[in-house]
C-alpha cells in the first residue's frame, strides 16, 4: 500500500505526515515486540500471521511496515541483537580481577542463550546484524586488551594485530562453543559446566597468548583501566 505524504504550499511536511511516522514507527515497535515474544515461545519457524495475530493487526499490516519477509527477519535479529547486548553490557565493562571479569563475561552470555534459546536460534550465524554485533563485541575487546597489555611492555609494542587476532579468536572460541551447546540437547553438557568450561578456556587463550609477549599473568590480578 503506497504512503501519502502530505506537504505544505511551503513544500515541508505538514501534521499529517507526522503523525503517520510516528504511527508507524509504533506500529513497527509493536509488531517486533510481537515477534519477540512469539519467537521466544514457539520456536524460530513462525510464519508472518502469527506474529501479525500476536500484535493484534492482520498481516496485510505486517507488510505494510516491512518491506518483505526478509526485511522483517533481518528487523526481528536487529531486536534480538540489541537486547543481547543489553544483557551483555554489564560484562563488558570489566571489573574485579581477569579472573572474574572472564567469568561474567561467560556466564552472562551463556546465561541469556539457556533463557532464550528460540532467540539465539533465530539469530543464526551469517545475518549482518549478528556479524555486526560480534563484530562489535570483538572490536571493544581488542581495545581492553591493548589498554591492558600497555601496563606491562614497558614500552615495547605488540605485533600489528596482535589484539586483534586475540579478540576475535576468543569471541570465535565462545560462538562455536555455545552454538554446539544449543543446537545439540541431547549430548549438552550442565550449564554450569559451559560457563566453567569457556571460563578455563579463555583464560588459557589470553594467558598463553600474552606469554609470547613476555607477559605473565595472574588470574587473580585485579584490573585496572584507570
Amino acid at each position: 500500500m503506497a504512503e501519502d505524504r502530505h506537504t505544505r504550499d511551503d513544500g515541508r511536511p505538514d501534521g499529517r505526515d507526522t503523525r503517520w511516522t510516528g504511527h508507524r514507527a509504533e506500529r513497527r515497535d509493536q509488531i517486533l515486540t510481537a515477534a519477540l515474544a512469539v519467537i521466544g515461545r514457539e520456536g524460530a519457524t513462525v510464519s508472518v500471521a502469527a506474529i501479525g495475530a500476536e500484535a493484534g493487526v492482520p498481516r496485510s499490516v505486517v507488510y505494510r511496515i516491512f518491506r518483505s519477509r526478509e526485511d522483517l527477519d533481518e528487523q526481528i535479529r536487529a531486536r534480538i541483537t540489541d537486547d543481547l547486548m543489553t544483557a551483555l553490557s554489564p560484562a563488558l565493562g570489566p571489573k574485579g580481577t581477569i579472573r572474574e571479569a572472564i567469568e561474567l563475561g561467560a556466564a552472562t552470555y551463556v546465561g541469556w542463550v539457556a533463557l532464550h534459546p528460540h532467540l539465539h536460534r533465530f539469530l543464526g550465524t551469517g545475518s549482518p546484524a549478528v556479524t555486526g554485533t560480534r563484530t562489535a563485541i570483538a572490536l571493544h575487546l581488542a581495545l581492553l586488551l591493548d589498554t591492558y597489555a600497555e601496563r606491562f611492555l614497558d614500552g615495547r609494542t605488540a605485533p600489528t594485530g596482535f589484539h586483534h587476532n586475540l579478540a576475535f579468536g576468543m569471541v570465535g572460541l565462545v560462538d562455536g562453543v555455545v552454538n554446539q551447546w544449543a543446537a545439540y540437547p541431547e549430548s549438552r553438557s550442565s550449564l554450569a559446566d559451559l560457563t566453567h568450561f569457556l571460563s578455563d578456556a579463555l583464560w588459557g587463550v589470553l594467558a598463553s597468548a600474552t606469554a609470547r609477549l613476555g607477559i605473565t599473568l595472574d588470574p587473580d590480578q585485579p584490573i585496572d583501566l584507570t
